[in-house]
């Protein structure tokens, strides 16, 4: 016999879908805003406070009714109500979550006793949830709340590209279906490899921080802690710190006496991963292709073998690579074997660069400098974001290309703070013509005049003479010079940007 009405039914299975999708989608957003039955100009914060508030009533409806348990409902009602109490017990700890994210953060590698397990235990025994059934669905929980939290504030910004750039790591991480991701691919996940893409400075570290700290661990029911740490689940290895000599040895370890210098066994990057983490192979765009063989052993294969030693290990986390090269580049150039390609690309991310987020959105510049100052001071201070703004535009004006992306505008942000003022770098400012006439030409924007004018710039900048660029132009030297002195004007861009042309 059926125990929920047929409005019951239908505002119930919006809850249990709103649970299992993508928090940074569309689809989630109007799903909340119906099931709270509000208008679609709220905040984040009040659309959710609104969508928690319906259900909690909802919940409270059947407590007096006397049918707020799972023992209450049978066959697809109880499947259907064991995902809204789910949903309803997340929130209910949503914020002691919270805290204790920030208190494992401190701690380190040790797991942190969970101070609120016997309050969790309790409520979901009311709901009528078994104990093997609490222990997976806490610990999922917890998973779900750590990537919404290492997405959501390590990855600020309003811009699409960067609302696209959290849909897909979280899509990395769930896969597109929670739900199929919980009964086939929690445990699986080993075997889906992401490259990361993106310049210099873009952030491509603390996307696959992200993603390696929001792994599924399990709950040890009697110690009342997660077997553990998020915090050791995730280690990186920057390849092109190590002579090609050593990389092996760096990704594998080494037996004691494999080589000249191996004094001692030396646990490699693999061997340190946890089998509930990942590792980040950075800048995997410079490493040659007998070492691409070694790894696509390990991704095909998941053993590897220390230098030295015929013994195998083997791995288990998730492999997450970077690189600075463009996709394009990547296959264009036979920087990558076809196969070590096309296993390690089970997902491929771009984190977008700086130029491109304030152009699509030109708020994230204060949003990001806001961000800065509060990590930096350890508070929200206007005043000194309203400053170092102001230096900004008047230094670098509104078309600086920010060529070292984030990381720049961050050491930017120092250096105001330090000296009052940031004139930028005198090769980026090359760099940043460059990308202009590039960009100009890839979207049409750029007339024949201007195109003409920058390259001459660009030439008499690397060779300091008209009569070389005249040479390399084929244009003669009276003509040079007057592109090359047009250019602030042609290109867009401040007069006071360019170093002054004379001769």
């Amino acid at each position: 016999m059926n125990q929920l009405s047929a409005e019951e039914k239908e505002f119930f299975t919006l809850i249990g879908q709103a649970g299992f999708i993508n928090p940074f989608s569309k689809e989630r957003e109007a799903l909340e805003l119906q099931i709270a039955g509000m208008p679609h100009n709220l905040s984040r914060k009040k659309r959710t406070d609104a969508f928690v508030s319906a259900i909690n009533d909802r919940i409270h409806a059947l407590e007096k009714a006397g049918k707020a348990t799972l023992n209450a409902f049978h066959d697809q009602e109880r499947q259907l109500m064991e995902r809204v109490f789910m949903v309803e017990l997340f929130y209910r700890f949503k914020n002691r979550f919270d805290d204790l994210i920030n208190q494992q953060i401190l701690a380190g590698s040790a797991p942190v006793k969970i101070p609120f397990f016997n309050d969790a235990l309790s409520a979901a025994t009311q709901r009528g949830f078994d104990d093997d059934t609490f222990r997976h669905h806490f610990a999922l929980g917890f998973q779900i709340r750590r990537a919404f939290y290492f997405i959501d504030r390590n990855l600020v910004g309003n811009s699409p590209c960067m609302k696209s750039l959290r849909w897909n790591l979280w899509n990395n991480v769930f896969t597109h279906n929670i739900d199929l991701y919980n009964r086939y691919l929690r445990n699986r996940m080993e075997d889906f490899s992401t490259l990361l893409l993106g310049e210099t400075g873009t952030g491509k570290g603390t996307a696959a921080q992200a993603i390696g700290r929001s792994g599924f661990i399990p709950l040890d029911r009697r110690r009342k802690i997660f077997v553990e740490s998020f915090t050791q689940s995730f280690v990186s290895l920057n390849l092109s710190q190590f002579p090609e000599t050593l990389i092996e040895s760096a990704l594998f370890g080494h037996k004691k006496g494999a080589f000249t210098g191996a004094v001692e066994d030396y646990q490699g990057i693999f061997d340190r991963c946890s089998p509930y983490g990942a590792i980040l192979l950075d800048e995997i765009g410079e490493v040659s292709h007998p070492i691409q063989i070694k790894l696509l052993q390990v991704l095909q294969d998941r053993v590897f073998s220390p230098v030295g030693s015929q013994k195998q290990s083997r791995f288990e986390g998730r492999v997450i690579a970077a690189t600075n090269r463009s996709r394009e580049d990547i296959r264009r150039k036979d920087r990558f074997r076809d196969d070590f390609y096309y296993r390690l690309c089970s997902d491929i991310i771009t984190v977008p660069p700086l130029r491109r987020r304030i152009q699509e959105d030109p708020k994230e510049l204060d949003l990001l400098l806001s961000t800065t100052i509060d990590r930096l001071i350890g508070k929200p201070s206007p005043e000194l974001v309203s400053m170092i703004r102001e230096v900004i535009d008047r230094e670098l004006g509104t078309d600086y290309a920010w060529p070292g992306n984030v990381r720049e505008l961050e050491q930017c942000a120092r250096r105001i703070l330090l000296k009052g003022l940031y004139t930028g770098e005198s090769d980026f400012k090359e760099i940043e013509l460059d990308r202009k006439l590039i960009n100009g030409i890839e979207e049409g924007s750029i007339d024949v005049a201007a195109l003409v004018s920058g390259y001459c710039y660009l030439l008499y900048q690397r060779h300091q003479t008209f009569e070389e660029v005249a040479r390399r132009t084929g244009l003669d030297r009276r003509t040079v010079k007057k592109y090359i002195q047009d250019w602030p004007q042609t290109g867009s861009g401040r007069k006071d940007q360019y170093p002054e042309v004379t001769g």
